[in-house]
């Protein structure tokens, strides 16, 4: 719909709107001078009702929380029944139009009329009230920040584009080297797809990724490094504690280390032929 249209709609809905409360405003007037409201209150009456109607009813089309929406709807849902059951009064009592209705009288029963009159009577009350709660909602509402977000992902920065640097001793006095241009994921993903749906052209088997090798290279052996340092701690520590006359079992090496018992008697083993630290042995004496 463009935009002439909507004012359109727009137009008519608010001559809609103002001759409906032409119409209630006739009705409210009369009930308000029954209930005591002189001629400047009973002409303003309807905009009490009515006008508060209104408010709630764009409050609930501002409001983005569901507990403000659900109090405006209620407010607008409460005042609307209120002028409905004002205007049915009026249509039943002709007398409250004519004017000769009794003071404070809006129906023949007595309990019906003391309900009609504590309604009539509440009503600018609660405007006042609901219309200041609506405001203040209104007025400390903040509007969500997702189209901000939306914006910022928006104007970022795309990635730059891989580039090569060259080695530090590469020579760049000949021509520069050929680069092949980025082919983008979804091109080179529909290529694939088309290339082994092909049943004519061969299927060449996967090769392993050479830097995913050079990876598994190093972490195999920095883990070989690790265990090699741990030997040779361990070693080191034996050979520490023979020095000093107590010499370590294998278990309470292996659990200074979080090792098993016999990789502790490796170590020491190894401690005792790298450092000459024999156990004792016999030595045979021969008789002269």
């Amino acid at each position: 719909m463009n935009r002439s249209s909507k004012g359109l709609l727009v137009s008519a809905l608010v001559v809609v709107v103002a001759m409906a409360f032409r119409v209630s405003w006739n009705a409210l007037r009369d009930v308000a001078r029954v209930i005591g409201a002189d001629a400047t209150a009973a002409g303003l009456y309807p905009f009490v009702v009515d006008g508060l109607m209104a408010l709630a009813l764009v409050a609930a089309l501002v409001l983005t929380s569901m507990r403000d929406k659900r109090f405006a709807l209620r407010v607008l849902a409460a005042y609307t029944l209120a002028s409905l059951v004002l205007n049915y009064v009026h249509g039943l009592v002709p007398a409250l139009h004519d004017g000769a209705a009794g003071w404070g009288r809006l129906a023949d029963w007595d309990p019906a009329n003391w309900a009609l009159v504590l309604l009539a009577t509440s009503l600018p009350v609660g405007s006042i009230y609901f219309g200041c709660e609506l405001v203040a909602k209104v007025l400390h509402h903040r509007p969500t920040v997702r189209v901000q977000t939306d914006s910022v992902r928006a104007d970022a920065p795309a990635h730059p584009p891989h580039t090569v640097t060259p080695p530090p001793h590469a020579d760049l006095s000949g021509p520069p080297p050929l680069t092949a241009a980025p082919v983008p994921g979804q091109v080179s993903r529909g290529a694939e797809g088309v290339r082994t749906g092909d049943p004519h052209t061969p299927r060449t088997a996967r090769t392993p990724d050479p830097d995913a090798e050079e990876e598994g290279d190093r972490q195999d052996q920095f883990e070989e490094a690790e265990l090699e340092r741990m030997r040779q701690d361990a070693r080191r520590t034996y050979a520490e504690s023979a020095q000093a006359n107590r010499p370590l079992s294998a278990r309470a090496l292996g659990a200074a280390y979080g090792m098993s018992e016999s990789w502790a008697r490796k170590q020491i083993l190894a401690a005792r032929g790298s450092d000459g630290l024999a156990g004792p042995h016999l030595v045979a004496v021969g008789s002269t």
